[in-house]
């Protein structure tokens, strides 16, 4: 059964699973889902078209499902698709697609800390931290266990790779290797995020395998020798540096300087 408080405000077509508590003064416009457990805080408003999984905690002030800040946009049905036991903070603001049918993704058990900021037509995976006042641009793809620490912005198109850190306040306008420490205002490849590969388990060996890749990138003249050089070391973590370098990207990469 869930709970809603008597100040809050839900459109009769809302579908709330059970144990789903929505606080007090909360507004959830008509088409909204919500899954079984999530809690919704005060004053926090869902607009339509908003689609959240189980055990998602969301707390005051967030909006969720706000139209695309976008100049282009026109009204239509596009969508916000929040996964599973994700922890949403105060003031947060993720906005919908902005074409018929497109949606913002966000996967299963990611952090987006207060007043973070996600555009339209994100791709959010697993197990993404966004910390305090980080802004994330539309059509942004950031991949499982990234880390975007406080004051980070993101231009749109860009990508951010797979267990990446972002340092606090870095200006990103290029994608951001996997496995790597992105810093600066320009921002650049400066170290192997060592802690986040040991914290999600990665072996020694990968990581000094990662540490090897970084150097080569940074000290090899042309980028195809570079990456033939890497495509020799027998590391899956390599392998798949190498394949977020070579896939399409409207951005380029964010280098290491020498």
């Amino acid at each position: 059964m869930s709970t809603i408080h008597p100040t809050a405000v839900l459109d009769p077509s809302v579908a709330l699973a059970s144990g789903v508590s929505v606080g007090p003064y909360a507004v959830i416009e008509a088409d909204v889902c919500i899954g079984e457990g999530t809690s919704i805080g005060a004053h926090t408003v869902l607009k339509r078209y908003t689609r959240i999984g189980r055990e998602n905690r969301i707390a005051e002030h967030v909006v969720i499902g706000g139209d695309p800040q976008d100049y282009k946009f026109e009204p239509c049905a596009s969508y916000v698709e929040i996964g599973d036991r994700n922890l949403i903070r105060e003031g947060a603001t993720v906005h919908r697609g902005t074409v018929p049918g497109t949606p913002t993704r966000i996967g299963n058990e990611c952090f987006l800390m207060a007043t973070a900021h996600v555009a339209h037509d994100c791709t959010i995976g697993d197990r993404v931290i966004i910390a305090n006042g980080a802004l994330v641009a539309g059509v942004v793809t950031i991949e499982d266990g990234a880390f975007i620490s406080g004051n980070v912005v993101i231009h749109q198109f860009s990508r951010v790779g797979r267990l990446a850190l972002a340092a606090g306040g870095t200006r990103i306008t290029q994608d951001c290797l996997p496995f790597v420490v992105t810093q600066g205002s320009p921002a650049r490849a400066r170290a192997v995020n060592a802690v986040g590969l040991r914290r999600a388990g990665v072996a020694r060996g990968e990581i000094a395998a990662l540490r090897r890749a970084l150097h080569i990138l940074r000290t090899t003249s042309g980028l195809e020798r570079a990456l033939d050089a890497l495509e020799e070391i027998d590391s899956a973590h390599v392998a798949e540096l190498v394949r977020f370098i070579r896939a399409p990207t409207k951005r380029g990469f964010t280098h290491a300087r020498a």
